[in-house]
């Protein structure tokens, strides 16, 4: 293998072309695939199932052809790291991270205002003008289309999206900046598993052969692995086209307490492949829990125990939302209290110049990160309280939109749970802890506006940037200040790529007539409103049942945590009580509980000699769900059909 020491950045001119035109094809082909196709989502979760599918193309086919003309001409492995980590962060913002939301949200607000739902009288006085296109015409064609030959009227959109779009460039660069301030401690101190970026590693390592086919691909295992869900994923796709052909069911559920509950019966490939290279305790747990959280539900429903509280991308049960917000409150806090001397060395060396504390292994230095993340916030805030939050609401749902964020990308880190979101968004903790009349209907609606980046998410940058440094850690040993601009360039070329396709997708195509989920009136575009509606309609107070379910939530994370430092023999991890609260946990239950199942048996007969020669099996279960789901949104796109979903997780 190479020399770490003698690696570059791995930041040239031709890794930044190829990782931009990586950039651009997830940002553009994902949106086409849910929306136009309405096929296999490969941008949604954290995952990046997109990134995963176009480096496969480039390692596999691109740099071994080029191998096989020149060695010479071949990627290095920094440049193959610079390149995936772009395509993660690309990843992370045309679909549930922000431009599928973004438009739609903006210019739903008055396309679906009717006498009914009553929001031109209870949410439009509140909005301000800059924020959401005025021009109703511009907004008619983005749903149902423009007439012929006159395309998209850009004028309209110039002002929201020039307030927006600052807005969410600020909050990504924080999102860099906190993580660079956490790298070392959940790196190098804490060494976190990081599972989610183990195949691209697996696909770029060498062997010291020379050879131009990477070790990866000459494996007999994992092409055994790949074709188990390209062989599934095949059968589902054809059952599609030629319904005389039988598919293959992975997805059932066992109704459960008079059907109060039901426990899901799903499998996922990339999830058991991914839940193979965690943990055992943490397998163990995060099934575990899962399986009390939904007994807590079916005892809850035949008891009739329930909070009549109304909350968005939760739990059914308000009561175990709040219960995971504890717990999130609780793993943040103790993770921070834990990275104190780390901490500490990073604000001596951003405040005083501290020689002593090195950061020159960081994309940017402490200073920069420190000052740039209360910079960028004090920027943030001050559009919140434009937007019309209360000042003294700004500071509470930034602190709360952070603890989402940290808690989940450690979630990801450690836990390698692919989707995810949090158990209560920040706008929901905000009306459930203060009530909705101290609020207002200013503050109201400038939280309903922050569902655009702050709601429904399944992935965003903060959790790509974290698994990208990971990558970077063993591959690009000096000089990585330039993967800075790398991951700046994605984001940007992935904004403004992603933006023109909904734009075009959708005045070509008419909203309304693409995915409905971000287009219809059900959907994404009337969250933010209903939301707004439903609390100015029902006036309250502060929840006591959530404080309650918030402070039972912490004291059980709390008293887990304790009981794992304290006690060697105890066998549950907390995390697996955190990731147990989200919605989607059920879903994902069976992979995990499969990979625990298997890892614990190859462990205890063949020890970790056999666990690592089995790897490579598992690395082609994820390998293969994603290049099949690929493929598949190819042929549909060059055959025309639509509607050939056969990958979730």
């Amino acid at each position: 293998m190479t020399d770490p020491a003698a690696r570059g950045s791995g930041v040239t001119l031709r890794s930044l072309l190829t990782g931009v035109v990586l950039s651009v094809c997830i940002s553009t082909g994902a949106p086409y695939g849910n929306m136009v196709l309405r096929g296999s989502y490969m941008a949604l979760d954290f995952s990046t199932a997109a990134a995963i599918f176009v480096f496969f193309l480039l390692v596999f086919l691109v740099h071994t052809g080029l191998g096989l003309i020149d060695r010479r001409l071949a990627f290095r492995p920094e440049e193959l790291v610079v390149v995936y980590i772009m395509a993660i962060v690309a990843c992370s913002i045309p679909t549930m991270g922000l431009t599928e939301y973004l438009l739609p949200i903006i210019s739903g607000a008055h396309y679906y205002a009717t006498p009914e739902n009553e929001w031109a009288i209870l949410v439009h006085p509140w909005i301000p003008s800059w924020m959401v296109p005025q021009d109703f015409t511009a907004v008619k064609y983005f749903y149902e289309g423009s007439p012929r030959g006159l395309g998209i009227l850009w004028e309209a959109w110039i002002t929201p999206l020039l307030a927006w779009v600052p807005l969410i460039l600020g909050i990504y660069f924080s999102m860099v900046c906190l993580i660079v301030v956490l790298r070392k401690q959940w790196i190098v101190r804490e060494r976190l598993a990081f599972p989610l970026v183990q195949v691209p590693l697996a696909m770029i390592e060498e062997d010291g052969r020379g050879r131009a086919l990477k070790p990866f691909f000459r494996s007999w295992l994992m092409w055994t692995g790949f074709l188990v869900p390209v062989v599934v994923g095949t059968m589902k796709a054809l059952h599609n086209y030629y319904n005389f052909i039988p598919t293959v069911v992975t997805q059932t559920s066992i109704p459960l307490f008079r059907n109060t509950a039901s426990l899901s019966i799903a499998l996922s490939f990339p999830m058991l492949g991914f839940s193979y290279l965690v943990n055992t305790e943490i397998a163990f747990s995060i099934w575990f829990f899962s399986l009390l959280a939904r007994a807590q539900e079916g005892v809850f429903g035949v008891l009739g125990v329930s909070s009549p509280e109304r909350l968005w991308y939760a739990p059914p049960e308000p009561i175990v939302a709040h219960q995971g917000m504890g717990a999130f409150v609780v793993m943040v806090l103790f993770g921070l209290w834990t990275a104190r001397e780390h901490l500490r060395d990073v604000l001596r060396k951003a405040l005083r110049g501290d020689a002593d504390v090195d950061d020159s292994d960081e994309i940017l230095s402490y200073r920069t990160a420190v000052l740039g993340f209360c910079g960028v916030n004090a920027l943030t805030g001050w559009w919140l309280w434009m937007a019309g939050m209360a000042l003294w609401a700004v500071p509470v749902y930034l602190g709360v939109m952070y603890l989402v964020f940290l808690a989940i990308t450690r979630i990801v880190a450690e836990g390698g749970v692919a989707a995810a979101r949090a158990p209560l968004i920040p706008s929901d903790f905000m009306h459930s802890s203060f009530g909705n009349t101290v609020l207002g209907p200013q503050t109201l609606t400038a939280l309903g506006f922050t569902y655009v980046w702050a709601a429904d998410v399944r992935t965003f940058v903060m959790a790509s940037a974290a698994n990208g440094l990971r990558l970077a850690e063993d591959q690009l040993a000096r000089r990585k200040r330039a993967l800075f601009w790398a991951i700046a360039l994605a984001v940007v070329a992935s904004i403004a790529a992603s933006i023109w396709a909904v734009m075009y997708m959708s005045y070509a195509y008419g909203g309304i007539n693409l995915n409905s989920w971000f287009f219809g009136p059900t959907g994404g575009p009337a969250y933010p409103f209903n939301f707004i509606t439903h609390q100015m309609n029902n006036p309250d107070g502060p929840d006591g049942v959530g404080w309650l379910s918030t402070g039972i939530g912490g004291a059980v994370m709390a008293g887990l945590m304790f009981a794992r430092h304290h006690f060697l023999w105890w066998p549950l991890h907390p995390l697996g009580f955190a990731v147990s609260t989200i919605s989607m946990t059920n879903y994902l239950t069976l992979s995990v509980f499969l990979a625990w199942l298997i890892k614990s048996v190859i462990l205890k007969y063949g020890g970790p000699g056999l666990f690592y020669r089995a790897r490579p099996f598992f690395l082609g279960l994820i390998l293969g769900q994603f290049f099949i789901a690929g493929l598949w949104l190819v042929i549909d796109w060059l055959s025309g059909m639509t509607d050939n979903n056969i990958y979730w997780v």
